[in-house]
């Protein structure tokens, strides 16, 4: 069964953007980005793949899933295909049709959606951002991985990594790096599951 990876940056207060979406703050120095992507090179949007000259197979993802609200991040400066290396999957119940002709709306059942993909054969599954759609597929299990990119710095208000109440969880630490400029990558394995 394919994994679904919670990969995402955040403040050590918790919060993944701030509460206009804007990411101010968050490590941009290009040594980091550099091992960063060196390390998770499908992570890295379409557009900037090209100009890098990165053009690989995918190491770990080959799937997407996006919350409204991060891929309108993208959309506000006319990004409609952010991951065109990637089967990309946007999660909304207001938009009515998907703006990128290689992005599938999803607009019903994520819960059942998902599950579905896991099923499916293939490389893992890359939940991107959306604090609303991680908190439906925790609620129903569906989130194997946390991979989060632990930013030294505090936000205040901001978006949570988690936008409803999950309940207590124990974690498995599987891996662990610490970069130059202060941010941990932290890895876990949520150790719930009855697998």
């Amino acid at each position: 069964m394919r994994e679904v990876t919670y990969f995402v940056a955040c403040s050590v207060d918790g919060f993944i953007a701030h509460a206009d979406g804007s990411h101010d703050g968050f490590a941009q120095d290009s040594a980091y980005l550099q091992a960063l992507f060196a390390a998770f090179p499908e992570t890295l949007l379409t557009h900037f793949r090209a100009a890098l000259g990165i053009h690989g197979e995918n190491q770990r993802f080959d799937t997407v899933l996006m919350g409204r609200k991060t891929y309108e991040v993208g959309l506000k400066d006319g990004i409609t295909n952010p991951y065109s290396h990637l089967q990309q999957y946007l999660f909304s119940r207001s938009m009515k049709t998907s703006p990128g002709e290689h992005v599938e709306l999803v607009s019903d059942d994520a819960v059942e959606m998902v599950a579905s993909l896991k099923q499916r054969p293939g490389k893992g599954i890359w939940l991107c951002g959306g604090a609303t759609l991680a908190t439906t597929l925790f609620a129903n299990k569906l989130i194997d991985q946390l991979i989060l990119k632990l930013n030294p710095f505090l936000i205040g208000p901001g978006i949570p990594l988690f936008s409803g109440v999950v309940q207590q969880t124990a974690l498995d630490l599987t891996n662990q790096i610490s970069y130059d400029n202060g941010v941990l990558l932290l890895q876990y394995q949520v150790s719930h599951f009855n697998r």
